[in-house]
C-alpha cells in the first residue's frame, strides 16, 4: 500500500464523527448499514453524514452500493487490513516495538 493512501485514511480516521460512524460500520459487519440507520445511531443530520461518509468513502475506508432507494455503507475490511499492514511493516520494525 502505498504511503499516500495510509495517510488519507488515517486523516479520514483523524476526526471524531468519522471515528465514531467507521466504528458503528466495523461493528455491523460486512454486510453494512442504510445511512439512515447511521444517522439515527448516531444523531447526525443527513447532510452532516453524508458529509463524513464521503470523507470515508474518498479514503477508500467505506464501500457504498444501493438496495432499492437505499445506500448500503460498509467497511472495507482489505483497506483497513492494508493500512494496519502498513503500519506495522513500516512503523514498527525497528527494534524495540513489540
Amino acid at each position: 500500500m502505498e504511503k499516500q493512501v495510509v495517510i488519507a485514511a488515517l486523516a479520514a480516521l483523524a476526526h471524531e464523527t468519522r471515528l465514531d460512524v467507521f466504528r458503528l460500520l466495523v461493528r455491523s459487519g460486512p454486510e453494512g448499514l442504510p445511512a439512515g440507520r447511521i444517522a439515527k445511531a448516531l444523531g447526525l443530520a443527513p447532510a452532516t453524514l453524508s458529509f463524513h461518509l464521503k470523507e470515508l468513502s474518498g479514503a477508500g475506508l467505506v464501500a457504498c452500493h444501493r438496495e432499492g432507494r437505499s445506500r448500503i455503507y460498509s467497511p472495507d475490511f482489505g483497506a483497513i487490513g492494508g493500512v494496519l499492514g502498513y503500519l506495522s511493516e513500516n512503523c514498527c520494525a525497528d527494534e524495540g516495538c513489540s
